[in-house]
Formats: structure tokens, C-alpha cells, sequence
């Protein structure tokens, strides 16, 4: 394993880590008691769960650090004041969508960089995990329909642009020169 490796593990750990706090603060706030955001709390650890296991069969001392007691309390608080701020009707959803969305871009691009197969396994299991959950997230998410329709710009062909072309053409009758 190499230093670009351990980094990206690094990074899906920590991504995975603060999804799943942030699922955690969400589903402790859901008086309806959604199952989707403890399928995620799952998944994210699982996530991690595998970076970590990596992260600590690598012979080096210095690679095998595991997050620090900070790390996991700076993510606890960031996620409090998101689900403090995303509440309301679909806020939490659309706040965990973003975090589930940040989680699979780092899951798919650790399992296309690796060398591993065991990791492009495992990985490759919690993308079919990750999608599923995803797409029932997705299913939830009420449409943003937009009141008025974005008007098209019109495309206007000026007449000195026209024809400016047709100075560099040589001889016309060329099929491969009609340009």
C-alpha cells in the first residue's frame, strides 16, 4: 500500500465517520423513527470499519494511527449544528443526502484507485449498499419544481458571422472543403 492509498483511505474514514454522525443526530431528532437514516448509520460504519481495518494491517506504526478523541468530537459538533440547521420539513433529508452523496463519490473513488482485491470487493458491496440506500432516500425526497421556467436565450446568427467561413473555403465543388 502506498501513501496515496493511505490518504484516500483516510479520507473515505473520515467521510464515512462524520456521514455517520451526522445519521445518528438525524435519526435521534426523527420522532417517526426512520429507518433509513439507521440503514446509513450502519452502512457508514461498515464503511469505515473496512478503511480502518486497512488502514491498520499496513506494516508501518505511523500509518495505523486511528482518529483522534478531537477528530471524533469536532465531528460530533459539526453534525449537531447541521441537524440543528436542517430542520424542518425535508432539510435533514436533503442534509444527509449531501453526506451520503460525499460518502459514495469517496467509496467509488477509493475502489477504482486500489490495487486491492479484497478492498474492490468489499468496497464493491457497500456500493450496492450505498445506491439502494440512495435511491429509497431519493424516493422520499419530495421534487423542488421551480415556479417559473428558466428562460432559453434565443440564438441570434449575426450577419458578419454567417458567412465568415465562407471566405476560407478555397473551391466549393471539394466535397471534403464544404464547410
Amino acid at each position: 500500500m502506498v501513501d496515496a492509498e493511505v490518504l484516500r483511505l483516510r479520507k473515505l474514514r473520515n467521510v464515512a465517520l462524520r456521514a455517520r454522525a451526522l445519521s445518528k443526530f438525524l435519526e435521534s431528532d426523527s420522532s417517526s423513527g426512520e429507518s433509513i437514516f439507521a440503514k446509513g448509520t450502519v452502512v457508514c460504519w461498515t464503511i469505515a470499519r473496512i478503511a480502518t481495518g486497512r488502514l491498520r494491517a499496513h506494516p508501518y506504526l505511523s500509518y495505523q494511527k486511528g482518529r483522534g478523541a478531537l477528530a471524533n468530537l469536532a465531528d460530533e459538533t459539526i453534525a449537531a449544528a447541521l441537524a440543528m440547521m436542517a430542520r424542518g420539513n425535508d432539510g435533514g433529508l436533503r442534509a444527509y443526502a449531501r453526506q451520503l452523496a460525499a460518502v459514495a463519490r469517496e467509496v467509488d473513488d477509493v475502489r477504482a484507485l486500489t490495487w486491492s482485491a479484497e478492498l474492490s470487493d468489499a468496497l464493491g458491496r457497500m456500493q450496492v449498499q450505498m445506491r439502494a440506500l440512495t435511491k429509497q432516500l431519493d424516493c422520499r425526497l419530495p421534487v423542488k419544481s421551480t415556479l417559473e421556467p428558466r428562460p432559453r436565450a434565443n440564438a441570434a446568427v449575426r450577419a458578419e458571422t454567417s458567412n465568415s467561413l465562407a471566405g476560407i473555403a478555397v473551391d466549393d465543388s471539394w466535397p471534403y472543403l464544404a464547410i
